[in-house]
């Protein structure tokens, strides 16, 4: 290790105080329940600075692991022994035994220890080349923790116990400029009173009504409203816009989400306006946007949804968490609108068992673009913003943007996606989207777990594939979708022939005999998969023509509907560009991405008109 810049404070302090080294750290996260374990970050060019304020005087741990247990993780351990600093780059192998890296790439830059605290701060280059090291790039990162009350010895660190832990964390978001004022109004969408139940995982839904307006405001940022003493209950909280024709009777009192008794006006909530996940911060717009309140187009009704996870099963727990919507009379010049990209939630959407990787594919087409825009706002729209959205099988997802069949630069990508972590992540440069530009949604997905078929639907346990962008200006288009056709999905696996009209849902099989009679959903469970089938399948589904929804603000449909082929030219796999060791991924790493049935025509374009991420 080289030397380093240190100012070594040991026992002086009578507690921490953060910014002593004289660094900024515009990132800023509580990694443990407990108030003991923070980190900060930034990045600087190539590099990613970490400062690490423990409530420990033994060693701290911190590393990077490809599922956020201990297993071929990347680990830093450090601390200051006997008034001298040390940090040591360690990894671990499949069989999470530690050991010291041959190649240490981590760089010790401050170091502080007093009776109760440590606090130490060090640098790496985004990018090692060391196979032994992960790189950090725009996709999530599984962060592991750990500390000990004794100081890493030369056998290296003692078993840390129960002090550990991960989460995960997007640690290249762009940093916020703008200061916003103290004095902001605001209005909360908060639960009452909300009975948690003694399972392991509960969605709540609550509709609230939006403050009547007298004139147009702006929401210029929301923020979570966690109970205090939940931070860890409270998992993830989605909102969506919902219908306005309705009357406040819609609000009387929440339920389950999912449930097969749950109110028909939850299903009219569909366009997620704002997304938050454990661990997150709030969502600020751009100085120059604002999700706009108080006109006939903006939302009067939306829906809050609330994850609970209770692992312990805990009784009698009692949550009044939700989210502070912050506005201003001071009106932006532009209105922030969301659209869903990507495969309609449908049936139709179909993953095999058994496979390692799949991949499904959402189409924006260029002709919904084409029409949307230039009727609405020829010069294009700007994308600020994008969630992207899986299910338990997804494993990665990106936003592919073509115009006039050139790729364009990703609009947003995680290649290592977790279902536990979503947030709206902020595009380090607005994209624009114009005319006759076209977009994917492509998701991986991994089922070698399950022994039948995966569906798109809205459970967790079924799979969805979406991205939401944040743009402006704001413009008659919410829904730009599709689904592939599903007989040519069935004529894979031999079937024939179905009975026509179509009159109950799933459809059935007539023909061959090994299938007749049963739902198309039972044959495809019936048939023998294997890896090798599942492969030709999948290459098979991302061929076929595409039906497709381009849909405006009040579920009426733009004139492109129906079956559309795709591309001919589009590259799958993708190529990698390489790495070059220290040097930053966040431009490179893009290549490498290796239902309520409303009617079933004869093109069999079965959809869920009612979603929910």
């Amino acid at each position: 290790m080289c030397c380093w810049p240190l100012l070594l404070l040991w026992g002086l302090l009578p507690r921490v105080a953060a910014g002593v080294s004289g660094r900024t750290y515009p990132h800023r996260t509580l990694l443990d329940s407990e108030g003991k374990y923070w980190l900060d970050w930034s990045q600087r060019g190539s590099q990613i600075a970490f400062r690490l304020q423990v409530r420990t005087a033994g060693y701290v741990g911190f590393g990077f692991s490809p599922t956020g247990a201990m297993a071929s993780a990347d680990i830093v351990v450090g601390g200051v022994a006997h008034g001298r600093p040390y940090l040591q780059d360690y990894f671990t192998n499949a069989n999470r035994e530690l050991k010291k890296d041959t190649q240490q790439d981590y760089r010790l830059e401050y170091a502080m220890e007093n009776s109760t605290h440590t606090i130490i701060e060090f640098t790496r280059e985004l990018h090692t080349c060391d196979i032994n090291d992960k790189s950090i790039t725009d996709s999530t990162v599984r962060v592991i923790w750990a500390y000990h009350h004794e100081d890493a010895g030369e056998a290296g660190p003692k078993y840390h116990d129960s002090n550990r832990g991960t989460k995960s964390l997007r640690l290249l978001n762009p940093e916020k400029t703008s200061v916003l004022s103290a004095a902001l109004q605001y209005f909360d969408l908060v639960n009452q009173d909300v009975p948690i139940p003694n399972k392991d995982t509960t969605y709540w839904c609550q509709m609230f009504k939006i403050p009547v307006f007298q004139e147009k405001h702006h929401v210029i940022k929301v923020e979570p409203v966690i109970q205090r003493g939940h931070e860890s209950l409270v998992h993830h909280i989605l909102l969506y816009q919902c219908s306005s024709n309705f009357n406040d009777s819609v609000l009387e009192s929440g339920h389950e989400c999912y449930h097969p008794n749950m109110p028909d006006a939850f299903l009219t909530c569909e366009t997620v306006i704002f997304a938050w996940a454990i661990g997150g911060e709030g969502f600020s717009y751009p100085p120059h946007v604002g999700l706009s309140l108080g006109t006939p187009l903006d939302p009067h009704y939306v829906l809050l949804e609330v994850h609970y996870d209770n692992p312990t099963y805990e009784e009698g727990l009692i949550d009044n968490s939700g989210l502070r919507l912050f506005y201003t009379m001071d009106i932006r010049k532009y209105d922030a609108g969301v659209i869903e990209a990507g495969l309609w939630v449908s049936l139709f959407h179909t993953i095999p068992p058994g496979m390692p990787e799949f991949q499904s594919e959402g189409h924006c087409t260029l002709e919904c673009l084409e029409e949307a825009l230039e009727a609405e706002k020829p010069s294009g729209i700007h994308v600020f913003a994008v969630l992207l959205h899986a299910h338990l099988a997804g494993r990665g997802i990106r936003l592919r943007h073509f115009r006039k069949g050139k790729e364009m630069k990703l609009l947003a990508y995680d290649d290592d996606f977790d279902f536990n972590f979503q947030e709206f992540q902020y595009l380090k440069e607005e994209q624009t989207i114009l005319p006759g530009d076209n977009l994917i949604t492509e998701c991986r997905y991994n089922t070698k777990d399950r022994a039948e078929m995966t569906w798109g639907g809205l459970s967790t346990r079924s799979e969805m594939c979406l991205s939401y962008l944040l743009y402006y200006p704001r413009i008659n288009l919410t829904r730009c979708a599709s689904i592939p056709d599903i007989m040519e999905q069935l004529q894979f696996i031999g079937v024939k022939e179905i009975y026509r009209p179509v009159t109950t849902w799933p459809f059935i099989i007539k023909s061959p005999k090994q299938y007749k009679n049963l739902s198309f959903m039972d044959a495809m469970n019936k048939f023998k998969w294997t890896k090798k089938e599942g492969l030709s399948f999948n290459k098979l589904v991302l061929s076929l023509p595409v039906n497709v929804r381009c849909s405006k603000t009040d579920n009426a449909e733009w004139s492109i509907q129906g079956m559309t082929a795709l591309p001919p030219d589009i590259e799958r796999p993708y190529k990698a560009e390489p790495l070059v060791c220290g040097t930053s991924s966040s431009s490179s790493l893009h290549r490498d991405f290796s239902i309520n049935l409303l009617v079933c025509l004869l093109l069999l374009s079965c959809t869920l008109s009612t979603k929910r991420l």
